[in-house]
């Protein structure tokens, strides 16, 4: 049945994102890195070998990514003492995250290569992702839309205020 109703769903921050593709590097991660400016690239953290940042495309509020300076495909690419921080700083900010946001859960992963799922498979990052009891809503399923409920630069300010306080 032909159905003459369209339905729009608005999402001008994509615009963005469609525009800058065409002028990103070839990888996102090292160029953040590359810049001073933790706040507008969404850098929480620099370590010695590992920071950690929100991720600018969050599957929910409080997604953040844990990855090594170094830019390499697989955590088996990386030595000893850059794994032993990534897993460090994922401890640390899931106190943080906790604080934050309060979370039943967490998903805490990272997707090796494309075929596995990798968004930018050449540098790999670990995902932490706080969940909720029944945070999974009718968009996620029958529109495969995420609806997030604050932006991301706010969710970097309400982590980094926390963050700083807790190991500042």
């Amino acid at each position: 049945m032909y159905n003459k109703t369209m339905e729009y769903l608005w999402s001008p921050w994509r615009m963005k994102y469609i525009m800058d593709k065409e002028k990103t590097p070839q990888c996102v991660f090292c160029d953040a890195i590359s810049h001073q400016s933790d706040e507008e690239y969404l850098i929480l953290h620099r370590g010695k070998n590992a920071f950690i940042m929100v991720n600018r495309f969050p599957y929910t509020s409080g997604h953040l990514l844990v990855l090594p300076y170094k830019h390499v495909p697989s955590y088996e690419d990386l030595d000893q003492d850059s794994r032993s921080e990534i897993m460090e700083l994922l401890n640390l900010v899931t106190h943080a995250l906790r604080a934050v946001y309060h979370p039943q859960g967490f998903n805490v992963g990272a997707n090796i290569g494309e075929d596995a799922g990798a968004g930018i498979a050449p540098h790999v990052h670990f995902h932490l992702v706080p969940r909720w009891r029944g945070d999974s809503n009718f968009m996620s399923v029958t529109a495969n839309t995420r609806v997030l409920p604050e932006e991301v630069e706010e969710s970097y300010r309400r982590i980094k205020q926390i963050w700083d306080r807790l190991f500042g």
